[in-house]
């Protein structure tokens, strides 16, 4: 698991520096989802393809907030595409981190966000927020179009990612993983702000801000409900604390 710092638990900052990635990325933020908005579209209604954005340790779950910073042509072409229609795009991980070119391997489960907000800047980029709405298995892919990929979407089995749930979460063990796993890590965690987070909201912004390993974020991703997201996060942190705290008594040894 790396560690760089995270931030925007519960709308508050949790610490830590705000780069740029690449690939026109900005760091994961967390703005509550809540109810379903009246803009979004029903199960029935979602689409037969959509656009994918595959970036590398990027996390979008249902519920979830994503900023985009877009700047690349053909993703540039993506977003006005999008807008025109029904502002679905597919967030997804490439298989491999490594790999270069245009169509490199990519995960076959990632989520669908809709399009939220948007600004144009004076150098020509797009400024998004996607709004996580429903998780997707990719069945096959179409032919590029003005350079960014679309797929053909399963929805089936993800209908309940439109129905949000309070998951069961054990708090009191997530927030001592937390802590533990903060505990040398030179950030401001503002631990109200936290404890006043409710659990849905918790499980949601920890899990897409938290720098866990892309495999990871994988894992959290096919999670198949909010409860065994929140128990697999937990069992994430306690591991990376563990395997820590043991690599440091090795090095006192």
């Amino acid at each position: 698991m790396k560690t760089p710092g995270c931030k925007n638990v519960g709308g508050k900052n949790l610490g830590g520096k705000n780069p740029t990635g690449k690939s026109g990325r900005t760091p994961a933020a967390f703005s509550p989802g809540g109810a379903r908005s009246a803009f979004d579209p029903g199960f029935a209604d979602l689409p037969q393809t959509i656009p994918i954005f595959p970036l590398q340790g990027v996390l979008l779950l249902p519920g979830g907030k994503l900023p985009l910073n877009i700047f690349e042509p053909r993703y540039l072409a993506m977003i006005r595409a999008s807008l025109a229609g029904q502002r679905l795009i597919g967030m997804i991980q490439p298989r491999d981190p490594d790999a270069g070119g245009l169509q490199p391997e990519v995960q076959k489960v990632g989520c669908a966000g809709r399009i939220v907000s948007f600004a144009e800047t004076d150098d020509n980029r797009y400024l998004v927020t996607l709004s996580g709405l429903c998780r997707f298995t990719i069945m096959g892919e179409l032919p590029i179009l003005d350079g960014y990929r679309r797929v053909v979407p399963d929805w089936a089995g993800y209908a309940a990612d439109l129905e949000p749930v309070a998951p069961s979460v054990d708090r009191v063990r997530l927030i001592g993983a937390l802590r533990a796993f903060f505990a040398d890590q030179p950030v401001r965690i503002d631990w109200q702000a936290i404890e006043e987070t409710a659990d849905d909201r918790l499980i949601v912004s920890l899990a897409m801000i938290c720098p866990f390993e892309a495999a990871e974020k994988q894992i959290l991703l096919e999670a198949p409900s909010p409860s065994e997201r929140a128990r697999v996060m937990i069992a994430l942190l306690e591991n990376a604390a563990l395997t820590r705290d043991e690599g440091d008594a090795q090095v006192r040894h």
